[in-house]
């Protein structure tokens, strides 16, 4: 029994989602293996084989990898997964992209979004928007799993694996590459920030979520928003935290002006500190925050900056 763990890269980094897609991996029993289909990302592959329980990394090298195409990386792993009793991807727009093609290949179904190993056929999930934890068993040859990273560690570094050349897959010849619009921000990306502060539909406008900067830059943190504060045109859509945008376990999120529905604490609630500030004493958002301040976002958020001085 091993586990084959895609890896998410930019050919260049290995992205922080694929330590905790490792841990889950691990934890299924017997090997993990990794593989990196990318093009020129031997700087990948070596992070990739640093990682503490990973037997052998396989690289898979080629041009049709090179813009990470769920078409052809998903073929690549089909072409794997006869050797393995596992298949797991972080539960990323990356992973969520290719696992489920690779699911309708095998003739299998996709466990998605697991955040917790029971045994190596028994998995948990959350449903509901998170309200419900649903336990999971399959009797598939191969399991085919999403990982929601929130819900593990990531894994530790000190391994020494060896890295594997392979022969790469054709070209599905379905999909090409057209362009790609990176939002840059001097800020720590959202889904890896250790503070997080988000802002809501209580700030009123997109202009009024200038008062958070300073807050942000003192603490070092990302800026995210609710789903409603993103659908009003206050901030763009990547700040999203909830079920339909990012989920995050950061160590500090502060809420203002959220009122905490249940599709942004689906996305929020496994913070490890939560801080919410809201005039209104009876929003939900209470209900999971370690520290509540009902009152004037506008004189209170000022304040907090201050004291942080």
């Amino acid at each position: 029994m091993a586990a084959l763990v895609i890896a998410e890269h930019d050919n260049a980094h290995l992205k922080g989602s694929t330590l905790n897609t490792v841990t889950a991996a691990a934890q299924c029993g017997g090997d993990v293996h990794i593989l990196v289909a990318g093009q020129n990302a031997g700087a990948v592959a070596e992070a990739a084989a640093k990682i503490a329980g990973v037997a052998k990394v396989l690289v898979a090298d080629a041009a049709q990898f090179a813009d990470g195409l769920a078409e052809n990386v998903a073929e690549q792993a089909i072409a794997l997964a006869g050797n393995y009793s596992h298949v797991l991807a972080p539960a990323t727009a990356y992973g969520k992209n290719i696992l489920p093609r690779v699911a309708a290949r095998l003739d299998v179904a996709q466990i998605s979004e697991i955040t917790k190993v029971v045994s190596p056929d028994t998995f948990e999930r959350p449903i509901y928007a998170g309200n419900a934890i649903a336990t999971v068993q399959s009797a598939d040859p191969v399991k085919v799993i999403t990982v929601r990273t929130t819900g593990f560690d990531a894994a530790a570094q000190g391994g020494s694996a060896q890295a594997e050349n392979i022969t790469p897959v054709g070209d599905a010849g379905k999909s090409s590459f057209v362009s790609r619009e990176v939002a840059k921000s001097d800020r720590p990306e959202l889904t890896a920030a250790k503070i997080i502060v988000s802002g809501g539909r209580g700030m009123g406008s997109g202009e009024a979520f200038k008062v958070l900067e300073p807050l942000a830059d003192r603490l070092g943190a990302a800026m995210g928003a609710s789903r409603a504060a993103v659908d009003a045109g206050f901030v763009p859509n990547d700040w999203q935290v909830g079920q339909t945008g990012k989920v995050v376990a950061p160590q500090l999120y502060i809420a203002v002006g959220i009122s905490g529905a249940i599709q942004h604490l689906a996305g929020m609630k496994d913070s490890k500190t939560i801080v919410a500030i809201n005039k209104d004493p009876e929003a939900p958002i209470f209900q999971v925050a370690d520290y509540g301040i009902a009152g004037d976002l506008f004189e209170i958020v000022p304040q907090l900056t201050s004291a942080l001085g």
